[in-house]
């Protein structure tokens, strides 16, 4: 019997605490621009509106990722997650880099504009700075809290199956580096009264958008389509197949169908004199499981079939059914008569038309 579905909040805290720090981030940026001029306040204020409507499609995804399941959606719609990241992610490269290019280049190239009331233009990337600290602080402590096998941080956001957390990781980190960026960018302009200092600052901060865009961008394909679960966990499930009843585990394939949603089938090969238990047997091995992974929503099927060594798509497969097993010595099997009447019946036809 299924397990209810547990409701997975892991990642949604840093992005209600990301959005609150955008939206007063955002305020005090634009203030900053419309009294400065700067090319970099300008960029990191498009920056911050982005953000906030990228945290709001994330909440929106991952509400929608709780609907029921239903006839039309028999896993539910768990996946809604890593489209709405998906859709993140392009906003990010287009809205946030993309556009804060183009805008910085037109003044890096044309020079003409002036940073005004430089230090009312630090007071505020000060405070965002430490705004945004704080947003990437709580971030920290969630990617403390899921990253339970104590990875390397790199190695667990390329793990990671929390698209959420990948995200306002990255938003944060580029906010942090791209309000350090915007500081020397405009302490340089100010002492050295060269406005290109300034516009250089914005196109860097736009290009370091654009490269985290692409990086979630390809990790939320990936997700999209279908990943795996980890090497660690795939050995974790596979240990619950090392048993005496079983000959061989003949292929086993998972997918995430979310964070903590996981498809698992298999096929397997149940030693003849264990065969009358198959149900008991497959039971036990889907309580194995879930006991394995208490915090995941598992859906199970296992087949059985007879091994052959056959290579069917670069893995082995078990291609013979039980209903075409090769019979016992001293026993007719079922095909075998089938496959008799049909040559008594050809031959009958033949002798008639003779």
């Amino acid at each position: 019997m299924e397990k209810e579905k547990k409701k997975d909040k892991g990642g949604m805290l840093s992005v209600i605490a990301a959005l609150g720090a955008n939206v007063l981030v955002a305020i005090s940026k634009f203030v900053g621009f419309a009294v400065s001029g700067s090319a970099a306040m300008l960029n990191e204020s498009i920056h911050s509106i982005v953000d906030c409507g990228n945290e709001i499609l994330l909440l929106v995804g991952n509400r929608q990722a709780e609907a029921k399941i239903s006839e039309r959606h028999p896993f539910g719609q768990a996946r809604a997650k890593y489209f709405y990241s998906m859709v993140v992610a392009m906003m990010l490269f287009f809205a946030g880099g993309a556009l804060g290019i183009m805008e910085a280049a037109q003044k890096l190239f044309y020079p003409e504009h002036s940073v005004e009331n430089t230090w009312l233009v630090m007071a505020i990337l000060l405070f965002g700075l430490m705004v945004e600290s704080a947003s990437l602080h709580v971030a920290f402590k969630e990617i403390k809290e899921l990253n339970k096998d104590r990875l390397p941080l790199y190695r667990f956001l390329r793990e990671s199956r929390h698209s959420e957390i990948l995200i306002i990781f990255a938003e944060d980190s580029c906010a942090v580096v791209g309000l350090l960026i915007a500081l020397a960018g405009t302490l340089l302009s100010h002492f050295t009264g060269n406005p290109f200092y300034d516009a250089l600052s914005g196109v860097l901060i736009g290009v370091l958008l654009c490269t985290a865009a692409l990086f979630l961008a390809r990790e939320f394909y990936s997700l999209l389509i279908g990943e795996s679960v980890t090497e660690k966990d795939l050995t974790r499930i596979k240990t619950s197949f090392n048993r005496p009843e079983i000959s061989r585990l003949i292929n086993i394939k998972t997918i995430h169908l979310s964070p903590t949603d996981i498809l698992v089938t298999t096929k397997i090969d149940v030693k003849d004199e264990y065969e009358a238990r198959t149900p008991e047997l497959i039971n036990d091995i889907e309580r194995h499981i879930r006991a394995a992974f208490p915090a995941y929503n598992i859906y199970i099927y296992i087949e059985t079939d007879k091994y052959t060594g056959k290579i069917t798509n670069g893995e082995e497969d078990g291609a013979v059914p039980k209903v075409h097993r090769q019979s016992k010595q001293g026993q007719t099997h079922p095909a075998s008569v089938c496959k008799q009447l049909l040559r008594n019946a050809v031959r009958q036809n033949s002798s008639d038309m003779i």
